[in-house]
């Protein structure tokens, strides 16, 4: 361009005649311009001069005939493109390098692209759907059942079973109890009703028993030392004209001697070995 001031405010040429380049309302010549404001490009590393094209892109510039793609050296000019570890790249190279990879349909999820993300996968928005109704799941809450994804109402259709004691479906966790499923939480002691799963118990006549209750309202009593038999464990009792023992505590009522598969005697409410029976 010419220019009606005389001379570049820089080296003071005259710039009557010759093209010059305003900055901070200053005039330079191209060459002063060029020397003192030019960027430099990324690719050719040679400045950009004030009749060239300059195009930026966080911070960094480019010729035009430099701004190309890194790996296939296609033009980005008016072109999308993407970044990565600073080098630009298009669409197509970026997206066969480091797109993710749709878990339903395995195309690739354009950069740009809205994507769902869920338990280390990743998927299109239009792909995460309920695998039964073929609904978008978006944000709704859901199950999955052999890498495949299900509203909650679908997988309560296919596939819940329902608790045995308050007949609501199970979505995860639940117990089998006589082959019958139940919530961990509605699988109860009969006698006290503290939660049972995960615990030790013991059933009678189709019900379950924590150990204490059973202990306390069913379990016989050894005749030596009061307590419970519960055979828990495989624990060993001896069991005579209705009267039960703990196998440590069936021993001889005179000498303490272990009776457990020797033969015995019996005097009132005692049992005797035979050296002590014939003694008496």
């Amino acid at each position: 361009m010419t220019t009606d001031q005389s001379n570049c405010c820089h080296c003071m040429d005259t710039l009557c005649g010759k093209q010059y380049a305003m900055k901070e309302e200053k005039a330079y010549c191209v060459r002063c311009y060029d020397g003192l404001f030019a960027a430099f490009c990324e690719y050719c590393k040679k400045p950009i001069g004030c009749d060239s094209q300059d195009l930026a892109y966080k911070g960094h510039h480019w010729h035009e005939v430099c701004f190309k793609c890194a790996k296939c050296h296609h033009s980005l000019v008016e072109k999308p493109f993407a970044a990565k570890d600073e080098l630009l790249l298009c669409t197509e190279c970026y997206s066969n390098e480091y797109s993710s990879k749709c878990f339903h349909c395995k195309r690739t999820i354009m950069p740009g692209s809205r994507k769902m993300e869920f338990k280390g996968n990743c998927w299109h928005e239009a792909c995460f759907v309920c695998q039964h109704c073929q609904q978008p799941l978006g944000t709704k809450p859901l199950i999955t059942k052999d890498d495949d994804n299900y509203c909650v109402p679908c997988f309560e259709k296919q596939f819940a079973q329902c608790c045995h004691s308050c007949k609501k479906v199970i979505t995860s966790g639940g117990v089998t109890y006589r082959d019958q499923p139940w919530h961990k939480e509605c699988f109860l002691c009969t006698g006290c009703e503290k939660q049972l799963a995960g615990q030790r118990f013991i059933s009678k006549d189709e019900h379950p028993y924590c150990l204490e209750c059973f202990s306390r309202c069913h379990a016989k009593k050894c005749v030596a030392c009061s307590k419970p038999i519960t055979a828990f464990g495989g624990a060993k009792f001896i069991s005579f004209e209705d009267r039960q023992w703990h196998s440590e505590c069936f021993n001889c009522g005179k000498c303490g001697s272990s009776l457990v598969g020797k033969g015995f005697l019996t005097q009132q409410d005692k049992i005797l070995c035979s050296k002590c029976g014939s003694a008496v």
